[in-house]
């Protein structure tokens, strides 16, 4: 019997719920008259329930049968005590052009208040769906004063943010993540909104007078972290990393934030700020790991900087760092990347194999050992020993399969297949790698592919792809010049071949590693003229907006070339770059 019953309530329900969405259905497609019958025959169903109620009135306003609404909302008034029927008897009146009537309810609406102030709750909304603002406002500012416990300051946030208020909205999210610590990254999320990279943007200036302000008032780490995170979006990242150091003053437990504003810094190419903040982990941390991986960041910044002049100082460095800390596993990442100095920059290949070979007779776990297999393998491909780097490379694959590691090892496979002109082989690989799980060698491995598949069947003897090939080894191997001087054959000899669009793609990008803007720009001009409809637009689109932004002082440029990749290729892996880029540059702040 029970059964039954459950049953039939069930089947009760389930008709229930497809009246309401027939009604919902007519509504949304603005058959008003047929979803105020719907409606009204759930509303007899259930009448206390307040979405019924609201749709019954929104759908006589929207037929403008302002009448029959009043006279609703008062049957409801009549029968249920609901504070916010004054709102929405109100609007009513608003709707009927007596704005006199209107602000009578409103104020009658926000009295409810004085006498509960939990109708704060249902009054607050109403106001909010209706978009009468100020009045949402004095709703939840009139509660907060009435019962101090309650919190809206972060709806007041978003109201004063829909009313251009931003100078109250800062001061209420702020005010709301120092009540809510556990909020402080959700409030940035919602600020990021009203600023731009411009530390003279007037949001990002008053912004910074709150914080400001609130620091010499009432000193609290909080603030210093803000003002950091306000810093760190406006790029200036001695200003983030003086908060940063405040507040481990205040706290000292953790490195950890200083360590990430430092790398932040080095990938936003301000090298100096960067190695500032890694000497200063250098000075203060007692924590061995993170000493050491300062140690490394500041030698990879060095190396970038370095000329042959310098590359005695870092072999002695490197040096000194293992004299402190030894030849081990713990120091195995200095290990691989002082033979990755020594191989591709000090042009000592051999001593820097020989080091590695060394460092294989550590007692290593199998993930370290395929570290430095991998970089051994790239330094025999350095050299050209293409079969002994496929040697350790294979090894990785058999002895740690299905991992990301080995799925690094498979596409070097395919690189170095490709190199030596084997471009059945490589394209074999590559196929199996477009399903790998690192995003990153996936994308590497289907663009390698496509490069050989589109243009192994121009010619049978591969001419031009072998000649490309080996531009790209002589890239690898730092010999820029001598592989711009092959790019320039490919494009004198092969005119007429689908490889030329590649071709000066990868020039245009030696180019911009040897700073000559000018000559890249006129390389990714030419595909954008010449090959708009190939696959290489909007990588063209993208780098050479950058160029513009960056080198040429030309954002009027970068920002129509944004615009193209915005509007033309939605499915460019450059578009959330290329919207951020374009708003910064249009100095937008989004709502």
């Amino acid at each position: 019997m029970r059964t039954i019953f459950i049953l039939c309530l069930f089947i009760c329900f389930a008709g229930f719920s497809q009246e309401d969405a027939l009604a919902n259905e007519y509504f949304k497609n603005s058959e008003f008259e047929k979803a105020l019958i719907e409606y009204k025959k759930v509303f007899a169903k259930a009448p206390s329930n307040i979405n019924y109620i609201n749709q019954i009135i929104a759908t006589y306003q929207e037929l403008e049968q302002y009448n029959e609404a009043e006279a609703f909302i008062l049957a409801q008034m009549a029968r249920i005590n609901f504070p916010f029927f004054y709102v929405e008897l109100g609007f009513n009146y608003q709707l009927k052009k007596d704005q006199v009537n209107a602000d009578l309810n409103y104020k009658k609406a926000l009295a409810t208040i004085d006498a509960n102030p939990s109708s704060v709750f249902s009054v607050a909304r109403s106001f909010q769906s209706h978009a009468l603002l100020n009045e949402a406002v004095l709703s939840y500012e009139k509660a907060m004063e009435l019962k101090p416990t309650f919190n809206f300051n972060l709806q007041l946030a978003q109201l004063y943010g829909e009313q251009g208020n931003i100078e109250n909205m800062f001061t209420k999210y702020i005010n709301f993540a120092e009540t809510n610590p556990i909020a402080v990254n959700t409030v940035k999320r919602y600020i990021n909104d009203f600023i731009t990279e411009d530390a003279s943007n007037e949001n990002n200036i008053i912004l910074k007078k709150i914080l400001l302000k609130k620091s010499q008032q009432e000193p609290n780490v909080l603030w210093n972290d803000f003002l950091s995170w306000l810093f760190i979006q406006q790029k200036e990242f001695n200003k983030a990393f003086i908060q940063e150091k405040a507040i481990f003053n205040r706290q000292p437990e953790s490195l950890f934030k200083i360590e990430e504003l430092a790398l932040i810094a080095s990938n936003e190419n301000e090298l100096e700020t960067a190695k500032d903040i890694f000497q200063f982990i250098i000075e203060t941390s007692q924590d061995k790991d993170m000493l050491l991986d300062a140690h490394y960041n500041i030698l990879q910044i060095e190396i970038k900087q370095a000329n042959k002049e310098t590359f005695k100082t870092i072999d002695e460095k490197f040096k000194e760092l293992f004299k402190n800390y030894g030849y081990f596993s713990s120091t195995l990442k200095l290990q691989i990347a002082y033979a990755h100095f020594l191989a591709f920059y000090n042009e000592t290949p051999k001593e820097a194999s020989e080091f590695l070979e060394n460092a294989l007779k550590l007692a290593l776990s199998q993930q370290e050992q395929a570290q430095v297999k991998l970089e051994l393998g790239d330094i025999l491909v350095l050299q050209e020993q293409f079969n002994k780097a496929l040697i350790y490379y294979s090894q990785i694959q058999r002895n740690l399969k299905n991992s990301t590691v080995s799925q690094e090892a498979r596409f070097k496979v395919a690189k170095t297949s490709y190199y030596k002109g084997d471009f059945k082989w490589a394209e074999s690989q590559l196929k199996i790698l477009k399903a790998s799980t690192s995003q990153l060698i996936a994308n590497d491995a289907l663009e390698l592919k496509l490069l050989i598949s589109d243009n192994k069947y121009e010619d049978s003897l591969h001419t031009a792809l072998k000649l490309y090939a080996k531009a790209d080894l002589l890239a690898f191997q730092n010999k820029n010049e001598a592989a711009i001087a092959l790019l320039d054959r490919i494009l004198a000899e092969h005119k007429t071949e689908p490889i030329v669009a590649q071709t000066l793609y990868k020039q245009a990008q030696l180019f911009e590693l040897k700073l000559e803007f000018s000559k890249a720009e006129s390389n990714y001009q030419a595909i954008i003229d010449n090959y708009s409809d190939g696959i290489l637009i909007d990588d063209a689109y993208f780098r050479l907006a950058r160029i513009y932004e960056s080198h040429l002082n030309q954002p009027e440029k970068a920002k129509g070339l944004y615009e193209k990749i915005i509007f033309n290729h939605d499915d460019s892996i450059y578009i959330v770059e290329a919207r951020k880029r374009f708003r910064a540059l249009r100095g937008d702040v989004v709502n």
